[in-house]
């Protein structure tokens, strides 16, 4: 049995070379390109098995290497390696990254994969962050969305039988369950809202809070911060944004009867597996960090509270996978393609295979793919037997970007709140997000410190980031 397999697998990888190379028209048509993947989450046990079933079927792709990297020095090392031409082929692309990425990535070409298969494919947010002008420059694995960590144990001590849908439920939750002394120390805080520093993602949960008020973060055109602007909602005009600042700091303000947090506190992550936090809101990533930290805990998600009377609307904050434009290439480093005429592979042809392997990684093949030679053209269209997505969810543990496997995840009781926030995401276009979540993270705490109003809080960073999308 096992001789007729490998006399088959050597039969496929003989027709796909005959046919896929385009040999009956020239015999300069095999060439080797090895594409490496540099990312920061995923170990390499996530590719292991896509890899091999890819290289199976194209014989013009050698060695898939993903290099893992610390969050905190990534974005740096990856800038310095696109600049000197010596950087990935492939790279884990943030989903704010496109505006200062554009001139470092290359779009698919359309043929390949076009706005439409895009769309059909992944959830809203994930089209209006790496699409541009209907050209794809990134794709998602994954999409992470914001949902609210509660402790059921102080749930039930309080006699709370469900999370709380909205706002106005979550903001009467967070009276019962915040316990103060008689010295004024929190000792059980109602939810982790409300400061900057103290709160994994705090400039995230303001920016759900704002455009759930239905805030418009920057004017039409992309030039300047537009967040302090009033809009229209129904027949009145409301300063959303600044309602929803007041919102937010309302939670670390003492004078507030939604008091329940401040600086002082341990931080929102610590908080919450400690036991002392009864809610918090973040992404699914931290899922396992809570468990790891106190698997004791009795707690659950649910999704992110809404407004009453609004549409419903999330955060979302993830990963897509993009291709460097260029990149220094090397000899051909395979050698055991002997007895054809074999040829070094250019940047285009690079940008080819890697587009190729990107389309088979993360778009639906319903059970087969068609591979294009880089070089003749020629193409060819194979069986696949796996589907590369949910192998690699499967490995991560991660929720769904691709709406048919979201629908499958809906029901998980632990990602089905995350899929869901991933359908109704939204996010906003950012010229330099680093710059701007310190700007937005140092007017909270100017308000929570009484330094500002929250008028002129929300004035001075709309100015701030106006200021760094006319650069």
């Amino acid at each position: 049995m096992q001789s007729k397999i490998k006399i088959l697998v050597a039969f496929i990888v003989l027709t796909s070379l005959f046919f896929f190379s385009g040999c009956l028209k020239k015999k300069e048509t095999v060439y080797k390109v090895n594409l490496e993947i540099w990312g920061v989450f995923d170990n390499s046990d996530a590719y292991g098995k896509i890899a091999q079933a890819y290289r199976e079927i194209n014989p013009f792709v050698g060695e898939i290497k993903y290099r893992k990297f610390e969050a905190d020095n990534y974005k740096r090392d990856l800038l310095d390696a696109l600049a000197s031409g010596q950087g990935p082929d492939i790279f884990f692309f943030h989903n704010t990254w496109l505006p200062s990425f554009a001139d470092k990535v290359e779009p698919a070409p359309d043929w390949l994969l076009g706005e439409q298969e895009f769309r059909q494919n992944f959830v809203d947010v994930a089209a209006n962050d790496f699409l541009d002008k209907s050209k794809v420059y990134a794709v998602p694995l994954s999409v992470d969305s914001l949902a609210l960590y509660y402790n059921k144990d102080l749930f039930n001590a309080e006699g709370i039988t469900s999370p709380p849908a909205t706002w106005k439920e979550l903001v009467e939750d967070v009276k019962r369950l915040t316990k103060i002394d008689q010295f004024g120390n929190i000792v059980q805080q109602g939810a982790a809202l409300g400061t900057a520093y103290n709160i994994n993602r705090s400039t995230d949960v303001l920016g759900l809070i704002m455009m759930q008020k239905g805030a418009q973060m920057i004017n039409e055109d992309r030039t300047q911060a537009a967040f302090g602007y009033p809009v229209t909602v129904g027949e009145k005009s409301i300063q959303a944004g600044e309602e929803a600042f007041d919102f937010y700091t309302q939670f670390a303000r003492s004078s507030s009867p939604q008091y329940g947090w401040n600086s002082r506190m341990h931080y929102s992550i610590d908080s919450f597996f400690e036991g002392t936090a009864a809610m918090m809101i973040n992404y699914s990533w931290h899922y396992p960090t809570i468990k790891s930290k106190n698997s004791k805990l009795n707690f659950a998600v649910a999704p992110v509270p809404q407004f009453q009377g609004t549409p419903p609307v999330n955060y979302a904050n993830y990963w897509g996978l993009a291709v460097a434009k260029n990149k220094i290439i090397s000899s051909p480093s395979n050698p055991q393609l002997t007895g054809s005429e074999e040829v070094v592979p250019d940047n285009k042809v690079r940008i080819h295979e890697a587009w190729q392997f990107l389309k088979f990684l993360a778009i639906r093949n319903n059970g087969k793919i068609t591979l294009v030679n880089g070089i003749t053209g020629n193409s060819k269209e194979f069986p696949v037997s796996i589907d590369p997505v949910v192998e690699y969810l499967k490995e991560t543990g991660n929720p769904a970007a691709r709406r048919d496997i979201i629908e499958k995840q809906k029901s998980d009781p632990i990602l089905g709140s995350f899929v869901y926030g991933n359908l109704i995401a939204k996010n906003w276009y950012q010229t330099e997000p680093e710059a701007i979540e310190t700007i937005l993270a140092e007017a909270i705490d100017s308000v929570n410190r009484g330094k500002m109003t929250v008028r002129d809080a929300l004035e001075l960073a709309e100015t701030r980031v106006s200021q760094l999308m006319r650069k």
